[in-house]
């Protein structure tokens, strides 16, 4: 069976594991099937239709977080979730169509913590080439709420900035962000 003719097309990122999105099948457009294949116009491959020649492009999905500031230090969660159930970092998640990163950012945090924050500044943008995903950070202030465990979350707790659990963070962007709060303290 050629290439072109598989109906289980695998995407596979050449940096790791499989990107997030899988298995990509049929086109969203038209609902037939998709192939890989090289255009004119294009400098890799790509998913076309074979019927409508819709392109799907492959593009990394956004995470917005926040490091929630309190009392000079940052409260942090544990996963309840995988991957990395378990492990510490602060909350966050993907972004709906509709949303601002800030107000991805703010809606993660009251989701997972019961935390209003306020006062959002921009930390840093951190790619995750191999999970094919963009990590938008910002720092921001607690202004309310009373610390409570959302459906992903198995603890949340407050860290010094000498209290950081650094052996047990979640992922690179986690330990990435952190690290970076930490250095402007310094500053």
């Amino acid at each position: 069976m050629a290439d072109t003719e598989k109906s289980d097309i695998i995407i596979q990122n050449p940096y790791g594991p499989t990107y997030w999105f899988g298995k990509m099948s049929f086109c969203p457009k038209c609902g037939s099937g998709l192939s890989r294949r090289r255009l004119e116009s294009e400098d890799r491959d790509r998913l076309v239709c074979g019927s409508c020649q819709f392109i799907l492009y492959e593009n990394p999905k956004v995470v917005a977080g926040v490091l929630p500031i309190k009392s000079g230090g940052i409260v942090l969660l544990r996963r309840g979730i995988q991957p990395r159930i378990g492990t510490w970092t602060f909350p966050s998640g993907f972004m709906e169509l509709n949303e601002s990163a800030e107000e991805a950012a703010v809606r993660e945090t009251k989701e997972e913590t019961n935390l209003e924050v306020a006062n959002l500044k921009l930390l840093n943008v951190y790619s995750r080439v191999t999970a094919g995903i963009v990590v938008v950070v910002y720092t921001a202030d607690v202004l309310g709420g009373v610390p409570s465990l959302g459906h992903e979350t198995l603890e949340i707790a407050e860290f010094s900035p000498s209290q950081i659990p650094w052996s047990e963070l979640a992922f690179d962007t986690t330990k990435w962000a952190i690290e970076e709060w930490h250095r402007r303290l310094k500053g």
